[in-house]
């Protein structure tokens, strides 16, 4: 396996070339092309259906695809050869659901991964979950189990968990869509602090106000192909394509304001 994506030695990019994925006789990803600099945010928008969530699987390597290359520090980690587990200790992804272990505390969940992943000291596993617990606002809640929070503090721990592992690439697939709207807001503001903080974010939303407001680059997923590319104000206010702008009339329809 040999890096593709290199400046003087150091690599600077995470994404997909020519991704291929199909279900039977259903392709759900078309050849994507797609790269995240370092520090930046790039945001997937499009219908239900379109293959956001696929991506994102894919680049965590929770799915296998059938063409193309998935990269991560520049190499190539869908490679038949690579180290899988070794790649996914390098991403964590945050998904819809909150996944929480019922049977353990907020703390528990939190330090689970360096612990028994990342082969962390309890102690020093523990010291980091209370520390991003407190990071995402439930620092008095560390010792609290999962039914007794509410979805956006659940989704909140979630998000701790996943920076446990000091993740290179974070994922986040339609974080809030299972939320009640009053608690959307909380789970969106701690995103937001963690991209001024410069961690690489890959996710999909369709909060388009908030892509606006803290992506580096909006990607437009029609049909399992990336249709528009571009920062956050061609792509939601002035965008090329017609089915974006087909797309993002329906979404302003809807109340969900760009």
């Amino acid at each position: 396996m040999t890096p593709v994506l290199e400046v003087r030695g150091v690599v600077k990019r995470y994404g997909v070339r020519g991704v291929v994925k199909r279900y039977g006789a259903a392709t759900v990803l078309d050849g994507v092309d797609l790269t995240v600099d370092e520090h930046q945010v790039v945001t997937l928008i499009g219908a239900s259906g379109s293959g956001k969530s696929t991506l994102l699987r894919c680049v965590d390597l929770l799915e296998e695809i059938d063409d193309g290359l998935v990269l991560l520090d520049g190499v190539d980690v869908s490679d038949p050869r690579a180290d899988v587990a070794a790649a996914q200790r390098r991403m964590a992804i945050v998904f819809q659901a909150f996944n929480l272990f019922p049977h353990m505390t907020a703390v528990q969940n939190v330090a689970l991964a360096p612990r028994v992943v990342h082969r962390l000291p309890g102690a020093e596993a523990d010291d980091r979950a209370h520390e991003l617990l407190r990071r995402v606002g439930l620092g008095a809640f560390a010792d609290a189990y999962p039914d007794r929070l509410s979805g956006g503090q659940q989704q909140r721990v979630a998000i701790a968990r996943a920076l446990a592992v000091r993740p290179r690439l974070l994922l986040l697939d339609e974080i809030t869509s299972a939320l009640d709207p009053e608690l959307v807001g909380e789970v969106l503001t701690i995103v937001r602090e963690l991209a001024e903080t410069g961690i690489t974010i890959l996710m999909a939303t369709h909060e388009m106000g908030f892509a606006r407001q803290v992506s580096d680059r909006v990607c437009f997923l029609d049909g399992g192909r990336v249709l528009e590319s571009g920062p956050p104000g061609q792509v939601l206010g002035d965008p090329v394509h017609e089915r974006t702008r087909q797309f993002l009339a329906r979404v302003i329809a809807a109340g969900r304001l760009v």
